[in-house]
């Protein structure tokens, strides 16, 4: 792929299995209130969304929400970290691009990302990282993917995203950007993989 100088990526889904962090996560602070477990449609939800969406969503009562944002600030995600792991592939497909091309991170996390990237050895790779806090908008608008763009100063077609999710797939498209569907055949993106390892073979189109 000639044009191509940034592989892009979500993280929740792609970089990382944080399926068991974040349902740990919600559900302790569902715990702490007294509250069920999240439902599947809620884990769902959460697993997408920005964190504030998510509790917005679990805790629509206006005083209910306040007291969950003030136990997340105290609470913190750093215990759930633990839980998350990092995509066998991704490692070695950096190492071998790194020369190459530029890596970015474009996820609806916040404040937790740069953390997640320190502990595993991950911060030297990405050359930008854009949460939902960097843009005025999360996905699935472009936002991040237009910051992206602009980072690097490069068209859309020379940007390869690697998403997950629906929001990824409508960010993709608002910004024309080409999407890499990860391990989630019901997308409708540009090409298809189930492991991140098969990005080297888009690469070498």
């Amino acid at each position: 792929m000639n044009s191509l100088k940034v592989l892009a990526f979500d993280c929740d889904g792609v970089m990382f299995d944080t399926r068991k962090a974040n349902q740990a996560y919600y559900n302790d602070i569902l715990h702490h209130f007294g509250r069920p477990p999240m439902t599947p449609d809620q884990f769902f939800f959460a697993q997408m969304h920005t964190v504030d969406e998510s509790l917005e969503s679990l805790f629509p009562d206006p005083d209910d929400l306040q007291a969950a944002h003030a136990l997340r600030r105290r609470t913190g995600y750093g215990p759930y970290l633990q839980y998350m792991e990092i995509e066998p592939d991704l490692k070695p497909l950096l190492n071998k691009y790194r020369s190459l091309l530029k890596f970015a991170v474009a996820t609806n996390r916040t404040d937790t990302m740069n953390r997640v990237l320190a502990i595993n050895g991950l911060e030297s790779y990405f050359d930008l990282v854009v949460t939902a806090q960097n843009v005025p908008r999360p996905k699935p608008y472009p936002d991040q993917l237009l910051r992206v763009m602009d980072f690097f100063q490069v068209s859309a077609e020379e940007v390869l995203f690697v998403g997950d999710s629906e929001l990824d797939e409508k960010a993709a498209k608002s910004a024309g950007v080409r999407l890499v569907a990860f391990d989630n055949p019901k997308l409708a993106g540009d090409f298809h993989i189930r492991r991140l390892k098969e990005l080297e073979d888009i690469i070498s189109l």
